[in-house]
């Protein structure tokens, strides 16, 4: 790997098919409290994470209203502030009561109520990528679905996507705007999204798995990961990562720290090329634990 990683090793994709991102970005849920509540501990050091992100080529970014609550975006704000060449995707859709709860909230009105806010404190006229954050079980979806079609034809937000959602909740949203992304859980170890991640990759949907380092106990010592990543000078982490970026063209991992040097591993895995044969020697490996 060299010395100075750039995420533009990851490939590109377009989102929305016209913002063109480096599959490789950066999740930036971590940059906040524990819990994801307040203010970071450190924020110099969060702030820092922030200031590395455009030199190290990555230019999609990932937060959440919730996270923080405010926080992140507000520190996004205070510190990447024009969004020069970088697209900066958002959520709105669950409210915070305490470190660790998250309850989801979909009346419409709340909805239009975050993007209005979201587009403050981020400080732009537009949301290029606005993603609702849950589908509320206690509304119906497709009054939450128009007013994001709604908020699409006042030019509030540019895309839209959803996150941890189902193939059916794709196709009912689809009904009334263009899924630009979708947002789930999913790594080398959960796979409970292969049939959404297909479904998207047939739709040119980006998908973006968050929590995508996690292996898990195929990390342990002499296993197929341990064993790849120790061939290739890497950490069992980026190996995972680069894992999940071969799986799909469609791919848009977004990993979070709070840590300068950590940012910088996840950025390196951007270079790391497996073969076929690891890919698919992880992959039954994986299948196989879970």
């Amino acid at each position: 790997m060299s010395e100075k990683p750039s995420a533009a090793a990851s490939g590109q994709f377009k989102v929305g098919g016209d913002i063109t991102v480096n599959r490789l970005g950066f999740g930036a849920m971590r940059i906040t409290g524990n819990g994801i509540w307040g203010e970071p501990e450190n924020p110099e050091t969060s702030c820092e994470t922030l200031r590395r992100l455009p030199d190290l080529g990555v230019n999609f970014i990932d937060t959440a209203d919730a996270y923080g609550p405010f926080v992140s975006e507000d520190l996004l704000r205070e510190v990447l502030h024009p969004y020069k060449n970088m697209l900066i995707a958002t959520k709105g859709g669950l409210t915070r009561h305490g470190p660790g709860i998250w309850q989801p909230l979909g009346r419409p009105e709340y909805l239009r109520q975050c993007v209005v806010m979201s587009l403050r404190r981020l400080r732009t006229e537009r949301i290029d990528l606005w993603q609702l954050h849950r589908v509320d079980p206690k509304v119906p979806r497709d009054e939450q679905f128009g007013v994001i079609a709604a908020m699409l034809k006042e030019g509030l937000i540019r895309h839209a996507g959803l996150s941890e959602v189902g193939v059916d909740d794709i196709k009912a949203a689809q009904k009334h705007f263009p899924v630009a992304t979708v947002q789930n859980q999913y790594n080398l170890v959960d796979r409970k999204s292969e049939a959404v991640l297909d479904f998207c990759e047939q739709q040119n949907i980006g998908f973006i798995p968050w929590f995508p380092l996690a292996a898990g106990s195929l990390a342990k010592p002499g296993s197929i990961l341990s064993n790849i990543a120790e061939k290739l000078k890497a950490t069992p982490a980026q190996v995972a990562l680069a894992w999940v970026l071969k799986r799909s063209k469609v791919m848009l991992p977004i990993p979070g720290t709070a840590n300068p040097e950590h940012l910088v591993q996840n950025v390196a895995a951007a270079a790391l090329t497996l073969s076929d044969a690891e890919f698919a020697a992880l992959d039954k490996q994986a299948r196989e634990a879970a």
